[in-house]
């Protein structure tokens, strides 16, 4: 029988949520707004949607509203039709009344959805670790390797203390070892949580596994796998940048790297768009008195105070005498005149009065939640 060269999609929306505090009371990890005016999801599906994925499942767990208002109809991914498409895939809509553990019992909600894909291939990704990939190449690379799964990683360049869900020992394409949650030190692949197989194999591990009440994809079925002998492993290394989102601290210090040069570049890549929700806003205005510096400012802002290092969403408001440093302002806040907000996270729809000083750490930004006056 012919084997087609398509790929289905699947999501993981809620896994991380945990990691993420403040930010995921009210929303999941993929929802998380980034870099001024996306999401962090946008990332994943732009580069499933680019290598031609016409057909995505999200799995999500709980507090997913925010994520459907911002994907709609998904017609900015072009996934608004009817061969094909996005749905979300809730616990409930398998059935079941309990929440998912790991990665392998989430894809248990999946399962209807995988049963009815035509598509040969699956791409499986988390929505945490930011990239710009040519999945189709990787697809080819998974094809040609005949191995089980392909695992898309990184190399590190030096050991950053952080704890990575998947980090390899490997000689160019070849695996030697494979370690979960572990600190990866230079030289090792960190895995990007991007992984792709065939449909068929991934429906027979799926039931097998939950079945046998193993749930975590990289300890219970990779690592165990492929120490055991019984799983192939293929690596494909990623040469751009990447942007592991994997808590707060990281969160907040990846959002001001976008305005690396180098960085943008390529994680904007022209050839392959990075796409998210159409908002129509009229263009920043910048006050007579404004001064603003190395900041990423999107549509819509009114700007009459200081602004410097600092990502600005849409339609945030800096009045005259305010000054902002070091912070993510999120959209429709309002910062009033003598305010000072430095090294914070102001979630959407903030008021920050007048006079008032929010002071955080670059370690340990202060967050205010979605809707405060402070």
């Amino acid at each position: 029988m012919m084997v087609s060269n398509r790929m289905a999609g699947i999501v993981f929306s809620n896994m991380y949520d945990e990691c993420f505090g403040e930010l995921t009371k009210i929303r999941t990890a993929a929802s998380i707004p980034f870099g001024g005016r996306y999401r962090q999801i946008d990332f994943t599906l732009s580069n499933m949607t680019n290598a031609g994925v016409s057909r995505i499942g999200v799995v999500t767990k709980y507090n997913y509203q925010s994520l459907m208002d911002h994907i709609g109809n998904a017609q900015e991914w072009d996934l608004n039709n009817k061969d094909g498409g996005l749905v979300f895939l809730p616990p409930f809509g398998s059935g079941k009344s309990d929440v998912y553990r790991g990665k392998l019992e989430a894809l248990s909600n999946a399962l209807s959805f995988l049963a009815r894909c035509p598509e040969d291939y699956v791409v499986l990704s988390d929505a945490n670790i930011l990239c710009n990939i040519d999945l189709k190449k990787v697809l080819a690379d998974h094809i040609s390797s005949a191995c089980d799964i392909t695992v898309v990683a990184v190399r590190a360049a030096e050991a950053d203390g952080a704890i990575h869900s998947l980090v390899m020992d490997a000689e160019g394409d070849r695996v030697d070892s494979i370690l979960t949650n572990y600190p990866a030190v230079a030289g090792q692949a960190i895995g990007l949580g991007m992984y792709i197989l065939s449909r068929q194999f991934l429906l027979g591990i799926v039931r097998r596994y939950v079945a046998a009440g193993r749930t975590h994809l990289e300890a219970d079925f990779l690592q165990r796998g492929f120490n055991n002998g019984s799983l192939s492993v293929n690596l494909w290394e990623h040469k751009g940048e990447v942007l592991f989102n994997l808590d707060i601290p990281s969160y907040f210090r990846n959002n001001f790297r976008l305005t690396e040069r180098e960085l943008r570049a390529d994680l904007f890549n022209p050839d392959r768009p990075i796409y998210t929700k159409v908002r129509d806003e009229v263009p920043t205005l910048y006050g007579r008195g404004s001064s603003v510096k190395e900041c990423t400012v999107a549509d819509g802002c009114v700007l009459e105070g200081a602004a410097e290092n600092s990502v600005l969403f849409r339609s945030v408001q800096v009045a005259q005498g305010a000054k902002v440093s070091h912070s993510i302002i999120m959209q429709n806040c309002r910062i009033d005149p003598g305010a000072v907000v430095e090294n914070c996270i102001l979630d959407k729809d903030v008021h920050v009065t007048a006079g008032t000083h929010l002071l955080g750490s670059r370690n340990n930004p202060m967050i205010v939640r979605k809707g405060e006056t402070v």
